[in-house]
């Protein structure tokens, strides 16, 4: 009897040894760590121009209420800021001569401003460098004014200095954004003529510069590079050969998603992009987001599912290489821009006063796993 008893108290021994060892692999394995939080995001870059110009915003209760908070309590932890060179002191641009277009508060010092507002909400932020004195996308990569007529060595100074600048604004600040995008829907290159695809060895020697600038500042930021037309795969691969190919240095893949202005319904291009997002995050061996995302103000039934849909694919990406998604611009509503952009996510109330519609509520729903 004495025997057992002795028995029992070894086995009971070896079996408190093994699970408190199996506790302690599990919680030094690299395996067990949570994995980094999905990044809910939207681009706010005219908030706080709108605001000024007395747009006001209701909550779903019909209270007047700050429009990011607004977005926060529906799932947005995460904010887009875009950065200009040397924009207009109006901060407005007419567009191809044509149709004047909100820029929104987008140098630095707007940008730091957006940044500590969105911090003071605990969200995090993605910088996103244009490298022009207004929009830059497949076809607008106008070089800054002030540019003109540098030679290839200058403008490599010029976009490390001014990359480094704002970076450099930003930490003093105590703000280490968590992404930087340098260059901003680059299907055409940056800085054109001088960046254009058209020599990739040079358009990947001024994008280096960006990327070298944000790590010698914040080395933990993660840099994106960003192509607009997310379901076209040859385009990416085209791309991306050619980048890496030269010797380029990125840490995420990111990719705009339109089906509006791709002229189709979302369920026909979902199939596409989600082929796109992980073909390339497998190719590339890089992490993918969709960083521009954008439904019909006036039909937010399809908004929703868009944005749903889309998270639902970024995420399911193999080895959660799928990080993140951003829509562009949600507290906006065709009624009170000059370019009457319509992929907001606001309705009209009256006059200056917006509320936002049920498309936002994907990014809660997404969150928590409801379905609507």
């Amino acid at each position: 009897m004495f025997k057992n008893r002795v028995k029992r108290v070894f086995v009971n021994a070896i079996c408190l040894s093994l699970i408190f060892t199996a506790f302690t692999f599990i919680e030094k394995s690299p395996k067990a760590k949570a994995d980094a939080p999905f990044a809910y995001g939207a681009d706010i870059g005219w908030l706080k121009q709108l605001e000024d110009e007395g747009v006001r915003w209701l909550d779903d209760g019909g209270k007047q209420k700050d429009a990011l908070q607004i977005l926060k309590d529906h799932g947005i932890n995460a904010v887009r800021l875009r950065v200009f060179v040397n924009p207009p002191s109006s901060y407005y641009w007419q567009k191809d001569g044509t149709t004047w277009t909100m820029l929104g508060y987008s140098d630095k010092a707007g940008v730091l401003a957006a940044a500590k507002r969105a911090k003071a909400l605990g969200m995090k932020v993605m910088v996103d460098f244009h490298y022009s004195d207004v929009f830059a996308d497949p076809g607008h990569q106008i070089k800054p004014n002030q540019w003109t007529g540098y030679s290839t060595g200058q403008l490599q100074a010029a976009v490390y200095n001014h990359t480094y600048d704002v970076m450099k604004e930003l930490k003093n600040h105590g703000i280490s954004p968590d992404w930087v995008q340098v260059g901003n829907e680059m299907n055409s290159g940056i800085l054109l003529p001088d960046g254009s695809t058209n020599d990739f060895s040079k358009l990947t020697g001024l994008l280096n510069k960006g990327y070298d600038a944000v790590k010698s500042v914040s080395p933990a930021t993660k840099v994106i590079s960003h192509l607009a037309h997310g379901t076209d795969n040859s385009l990416f691969r085209w791309w991306f050969d050619q980048f890496f190919k030269n010797g380029g240095k990125t840490d995420i893949i990111g990719v705009s998603f339109y089906p509006y202005w791709e002229g189709k319904p979302y369920w026909e291009l979902t199939g596409h992009l989600s082929s796109n997002l992980n073909d390339i995050a497998s190719r590339y061996n890089k992490e993918v987001m969709v960083v521009e995302l954008g439904g019909d103000e006036n039909n937010p039934k399809d908004s929703y599912w868009t944005i749903k849909d889309t998270i639902k694919l970024v995420k399911a990406v193999p080895n959660g290489k799928g990080i993140g998604v951003f829509y562009w611009e949600p507290e906006a509503h065709s009624s009170v821009l000059s370019d009457a952009y319509p992929l907001g996510a606001t309705a009209k109330v009256s006059k200056n006063v917006l509320k936002y519609t049920t498309a936002i509520d994907a990014f809660r729903d997404a969150a928590t796993g409801k379905h609507n």
